[in-house]
């Protein structure tokens, strides 16, 4: 029998240059003084792997497990080289650049792996905005023309956000995150980025850092009319717990659980389950022991645990939960 229990990874960080130590002041997190972008929360790639930090499982990384658990861990008739998501939380500080991730149908054209994905914002400064798509009538020429130009602003769209919105960005939508975000981002098991424009920024060494423009200008959806924020859906409440759809697409699924009373979560076993605790302190009751979640915690729960019960610790609390449709 192999071990099920919920596996709690240790972030892997990343320091790029627009990002602050957000996460870390924010979720209480004992790490020395830095800059901490990202913090890649569930991930199965060999640039930051993640390694479990709790229970008998202990020092084995994500990628050991997808190998040895198979459907256990993914879901039933789930069987994959590595685990296909990538979750991670985002402190932008400054903007970031302008870019561009290929969808399924273009990442072939690039030789870039598929990247869709969506942000949920977890805090936001009151100017706070995200950019998602361009103008219509923007083409190749127009486009070229903007960045060499460093006049790319007016050609974006702009959507103001705040805590509690989400935002979808498939493949080719060009987008950028802008500074005072604190996110939670799904994703793709990717890491392809074409960076189209950079606000005429220095990297670290003093001099610009590079740009894809050959390869964006490949995978951009020029006829791109989707919306970007999205509306969350009511599903109902579980007694005093409320129930909510936040968004789904052919390659994940988030749900809001809001949680004034121990909820018994039972599931099919077609799918992991990751949780993210927002806000307030929760613990996870199973038949085999119990594992506190504290706000800023991801948590994967495999397929093969089919019961567990989440208990909010104080009188209100919320966890997002990320699955497989």
């Amino acid at each position: 029998m192999k071990t099920v229990y919920p596996l709690i990874f240790r972030p892997v960080y990343q320091n790029y240059i627009w990002g602050g130590d957000r996460i870390v002041r924010q979720f209480n997190r004992d790490e020395p003084p830095g800059v901490y972008a990202e913090s890649w929360e569930v991930s199965d790639r060999p640039e930051g792997m993640s390694v479990v930090a709790n229970g008998s499982l202990q020092g084995k990384r994500l990628t050991d497990l997808v190998r040895e658990q198979g459907e256990d861990l993914l879901g039933a008739g789930r069987n994959a080289d590595r685990f296909p998501l990538l979750i991670k939380l985002i402190d932008a500080r400054e903007t970031l650049s302008v870019q561009v991730h290929p969808d399924d149908a273009m990442a072939g054209r690039t030789g870039g792996e598929a990247k869709s994905e969506m942000w949920y914002v977890l805090d936001a400064d009151p100017a706070a905005c995200v950019y998602a798509g361009l103008q219509p009538g923007v083409t190749e020429t127009t486009l070229r023309e903007a960045i060499r130009d460093q006049s790319l602003d007016p050609l974006l769209h702009v959507v103001p956000v705040q805590a509690g919105d989400a935002v979808f960005m498939p493949g080719g939508r060009v987008h950028a995150i802008g500074a005072g975000c604190l996110l939670l981002e799904v994703q793709q098991n990717s890491n392809t980025t074409y960076r189209l424009y950079d606000w005429g920024r220095a990297g670290p060494d003093g001099t610009p850092r590079d740009l894809h423009i050959d390869e964006a200008m490949q995978v951009i959806r020029w006829q791109d009319d989707g919306t970007a924020k999205v509306t969350p859906r009511r599903l109902g409440n579980i007694e005093q717990n409320e129930l909510w759809e936040v968004l789904s697409c052919p390659w994940f699924r988030m749900e809001r659980l809001v949680l004034r009373e121990p909820w018994p979560a039972g599931h099919d076993g077609r799918s992991f389950q990751v949780l993210f605790c927002a806000d307030a302190p929760v613990m996870i009751r199973t038949e085999h022991g119990q594992e506190k979640l504290i706000p800023g915690t991801s948590c994967l729960i495999p397929a093969a645990l089919t019961q567990y019960q989440l208990e909010p610790l104080s009188s209100l609390a919320t966890i997002l939960r990320i699955t497989r449709p």
